[in-house]
């Protein structure tokens, strides 16, 4: 028998809104030991992510993009847009400022196999298990397909 998503997912995922301080977001990662949160809106739909990579450039800061002056004109050699994201997320306050907005997600009757392989090729820690609605139910983790082999290899 295939498995799906909803048979090892870990159910109800604390969540945080866009408005929750960005303080607030940072303890419940560290008291809890995860490295991402589920964003969501008013009527619990998903709207971001909040990870521990989002949250570093609050300790690290950003470069300016690097430029020449040529006749007159500056010439960006970085993608200045790049640098307005990165300092947006360095001076959040909220985690609506600093999080990652559209997040891949899946669906519970997704088979396990189809969602492993989008963790693999998106390089992603982990993936948002939404309802029909787009309510989240629950978050997939590289560590709980591994959990579900050994138990397989166990059977």
């Amino acid at each position: 028998m295939t498995k799906i998503v909803a048979d090892i997912m870990s159910r109800n995922p604390i969540v945080v809104n866009p408005e929750t301080p960005i303080k607030e977001a940072m303890k419940i990662l560290a008291e809890r030991r995860i490295s991402g949160l589920p964003v969501v809106d008013e009527a619990g739909k998903l709207v971001g992510v909040i990870s521990e990579t989002d949250l570093l450039w609050q300790e690290t800061g950003v470069e300016p993009p690097v430029y020449i002056v040529f006749l007159d004109s500056v010439i960006y050699l970085e993608n200045p847009a790049r640098y307005d994201q990165e300092l947006h997320k360095a001076l959040g306050q909220t985690v609506g400022e600093v999080m990652t907005s559209h997040p891949i997600s899946v669906k519970p009757d997704q088979s396990l196999r189809k969602a492993a392989k989008l963790m693999q090729e998106k390089s992603i820690r982990r993936l948002m298990v939404i309802d029909d609605e787009g309510k989240v139910i629950g978050i997939l983790t590289p560590a709980d397909i591994i959990r579900a082999m050994v138990a397989e290899l166990e059977e």
